[in-house]
């Protein structure tokens, strides 16, 4: 990375949001480039602060233009740099909490909505089990089941092919191939190693960061 090229990014990017206004600019996962300054040590520590510093520089010049919307999400809200959350840049704090079951049925839905799934497979069910599982940590799920359903289709295909039968059906000269379904095994087997990555410690911790900016 060159020198000052990380802080050019940034004053193009908010350019490009007031050509583009109204408009929203999010920034995910905030705190890899605005931690609180200092903490770092290094050539790394310095390019951080630069980009930090350029990226309060470039909000405070848009607060005239109300028709872009600055938006960071992080899940180390302790970690941001306090400059960040002062009145006029980041001063609203909004916490989302980890999905509730119905939200969970629509995460393992849209998770799954390009596989095919076996009429055995109740994503209600999954839902109920996946209590104060994350997002990503259900995703990880449907990752998992949809690599065992197409690890024992493989292991299918091989034994039918070792006993000499033939795996596809010609039809006028063109083989169809089979597309491994998901079923519920798969997920049983994949709820084996299911963890979840937010723990009620840091649930707690999340809920009282709001107090400390009060």
């Amino acid at each position: 990375m060159w020198f000052g090229e990380s802080e050019a990014n940034m004053r193009e990017i908010f350019n490009k949001a007031c050509q583009s206004a109204p408009c929203v600019l999010f920034f995910d996962e905030l705190d890899s480039i605005a931690t609180q300054r200092g903490g770092r040590v290094g050539d790394a520590g310095g390019a951080v602060d630069r980009v930090l510093n350029q990226l309060l520089t470039e909000m405070d010049n848009m607060n005239a233009k109300k028709t872009v919307f600055i938006i960071g999400a992080t899940n180390r809200p302790d970690i941001i740099d306090s400059a960040l959350l002062r009145p006029g840049r980041l001063d609203h704090l909004i916490y989302i909490p980890l999905p509730d079951e119905a939200s969970r049925q629509q995460i393992f839905k849209a998770c799954l909505r390009k596989s095919p799934m076996a009429k055995d497979v109740d994503l209600g069910a999954l839902a109920r089990f996946t209590a104060g599982f994350s997002g990503a940590d259900i995703t990880e799920i449907c990752q998992r089941a949809c690599k065992y359903a197409i690890r024992e289709d493989i292991e299918k295909d091989m034994v039918r092919h070792r006993m000499g039968k033939d795996t596809m059906e010609v039809d006028g000269g063109q083989e169809e191939e089979a597309v491994a379904e998901i079923k519920a095994a798969h997920f049983e087997e994949s709820m084996k190693y299911a963890r979840q990555s937010v723990s009620d410690a840091d649930i707690r911790k999340y809920q009282a960061f709001p107090q400390k900016l009060q």
